[in-house]
């Protein structure tokens, strides 16, 4: 069977915080026997006519500070509601300093306390994603957010922090896409870890609709 396709976006040249190099290396490994990946830093490829021929589309965009351009918006805005997959992996999530991709995204980026042990919780143990995944531990940056009330989200995992309890991943449909955000990924060390690596090959199958 031939593979899927899914491009992979983030910033090679000018990342504020979290380049793609290397963890461009581990997203393709992780995914290989499923999707060829293609790796870009270029925008451009969110435009409708770049970003249509993919099966999947996966943030790892560090761009706190510039806007996605309306044309791109548009792209994909178009490519998730009209059946596209997005998965969108911590950093990526900086994509929501515009409003249209805020909703998308079901949430927005607020800010985080320091790098920390992490345990993160099981919180839908019946969704497709979370297929025989268990609780585990991790450092990571503990990301907080503001969710978006009008998209109806699926937590998929929870961490605590200090006795707090706070998403740490969630799912949701997009007209007839659909959207998964996982919260770890600061760095490449993240996408060694065995329970992250399924949990993120299950991530994309489902956005994709991959068979199991």
């Amino acid at each position: 069977m031939e593979k899927r396709k899914a491009l992979l976006l983030g910033d090679y040249t000018y990342p504020e915080f979290h380049p793609l190099q290397g963890v461009d290396r581990e997203v393709t490994h992780i995914l290989q026997d499923w999707m060829t990946v293609q790796c870009s830093e270029n925008r451009k490829m969110l435009l409708k006519e770049n970003i249509s021929g993919f099966d999947l589309c996966i943030s790892y965009v560090d761009n706190w500070k510039d806007p996605i351009s309306p044309q791109q918006t548009a792209g994909l805005l178009s490519y998730v509601s009209g059946g596209g997959g997005l998965l969108v992996l911590h950093n990526g999530i900086s994509m929501n300093n515009n409003y249209e991709i805020a909703q998308l995204l079901g949430a927005k980026f607020t800010r985080h306390p320091a790098y920390a042990p992490l345990e993160f919780r099981t919180a839908a143990p019946d969704h497709p994603v979370m297929e025989s995944i268990t609780s585990f531990s991790m450092d990571e940056e503990p990301y907080r957010f503001e969710f978006d009330p009008f998209t109806q989200k699926t937590v998929l995992m929870e961490y605590e922090l200090d006795g707090d309890i706070r998403p740490a991943a969630w799912a949701h449909s997009y007209g007839l896409g659909r959207v998964v955000y996982l919260m770890p990924g600061h760095h490449q060390t993240t996408f060694q870890n065995e329970n992250f690596r399924r949990l993120m090959v299950q991530a994309a199958k489902w956005a994709a609709r991959l068979p199991g």
